[in-house]
């Protein structure tokens, strides 16, 4: 009997970015890889931003990712390493997204996790996850800044691995954005505008282009622009904010982690860091839900950031820009509810329905 016939055009699984990029990545034959599928995240051209900017202008959605955010990018190294190196249980300080990514990568790996959350400051999204995948939740009296300080002293007195953004591994498993954006082009944009908080994602996303540049995958590398929250500003006013406050959670951050790796970032691509307002972040919040991409708020800092640099006349014709979009909109859905229209009741009726909506 003759064998099957193949199956022609289909395209193999994305096996998650530890396979995809395992020559470009910190692991070995024995290193245990804990995944669920993460990066290959949607590239897509916004019509509408093009317009109006002049520039070519792309969204890199990476709340597709797994867990809602680009945070699974380091977290699947970063537990990958943790179980490799035996740890049994992993600590993170969050604003949510760490949080939740900690808690479903370490359920997949078997590991206990620890989560310190600022008391009262976490999106019922972000919170949701991280409970569901069986992670112990601590709320600290204090902001995240505080929790960090908090996770960071347990991890150096007690047996267990920090999986916040100061562990290398995270930004190493992050780097694979820019990997994935240069693959997806074909080269690189010329302006690449990401959302800043804890820092560790401009820091991350120029080891991969600067990586590539070292490499001869490219020959230029784009300017990077990061956006802080204008309440939410350390790295533009050059000093922590003690109390910072901004509706975009995710970004509510007063003295960055990755503070010195993004001023090196923004300075060595010849970008910047700049802040936006909170009605400038929620303008593009909404503009991009127009587009049916939904985000969270913070994550729209990048567009509010690009939108801002064409009305300062910085980006030049037809240039290519991606905005990076950090986080799923259902991770804090509050600004979505609060600014959308109470449904209107009707009778179970055709002709009433038909009305409602002057057909």
């Amino acid at each position: 009997m003759s064998a099957e016939p193949p199956i022609l055009g289909r395209a193999a699984p994305w096996r998650g970015i530890l396979e995809e990029y395992r020559d470009r990545l910190p692991i070995s034959e024995a290193t245990p890889v804990v995944t669920l599928g993460e990066g290959g995240t949607p590239l897509v051209r916004s019509a509408s931003l093009s317009a109006a900017t002049g520039a070519e202008v792309w969204l890199k959605y990476d709340g597709a990712n797994p867990t809602g955010s680009f945070k699974d990018r380091g977290m699947t190294l970063a537990i990958s390493k943790a179980v490799e190196e035996g740890a049994k249980a992993v600590v993170c300080a969050s604003t949510g997204n760490t949080s939740a990514s900690a808690a479903a990568y370490a359920a997949r790996a078997g590991l206990a996790c620890a989560v310190l959350v600022p008391k009262g400051k976490v999106a019922l999204g972000k919170m949701a996850q991280t409970l569901v995948h069986g992670a112990r939740v601590l709320e600290v009296e204090g902001n995240f800044d505080a929790s960090l300080e908090l996770a960071r002293d347990l991890a150096g007195r007690f047996p267990v691995t920090l999986v916040n953004s100061v562990n290398p591994f995270r930004l190493e498993g992050q780097k694979t954005c820019a990997f994935e954006i240069v693959d997806a082009l074909g080269g690189p944009p010329d302006v690449h505008c990401v959302p800043v908080g804890n820092a560790g994602n401009i820091a991350s996303h120029w080891l991969g282009y600067a990586e590539y540049l070292r490499d001869g995958v490219i020959h230029e590398p784009p300017r990077l622009f990061g956006f802080q929250a204008a309440g939410a500003a350390p790295l533009v006013r050059g000093e922590p904010v003690a109390e910072p406050r901004t509706i975009a959670t995710a970004i509510r951050i007063g003295n960055p982690a990755s503070w010195s790796k993004a001023v090196e970032a923004a300075t060595a691509s010849e970008g910047g860091i700049r802040a936006v307002t909170d009605r400038e972040i929620l303008h593009a919040y909404r503009r991009l839900a127009r587009e049916g991409l939904f985000c969270e708020p913070a994550s729209a800092a990048s567009v509010a950031g690009c939108l801002q640099l064409a009305a300062e006349g910085v980006l030049g014709p037809k240039q290519t820009v991606v905005c990076v979009l950090t986080g799923h909109g259902l991770k804090d859905p509050e600004w979505a509810i609060a600014g959308a229209a109470q449904p209107a009741s009707v009778p179970a009726d055709a002709d009433a329905v038909a009305a409602e909506l002057g057909l």
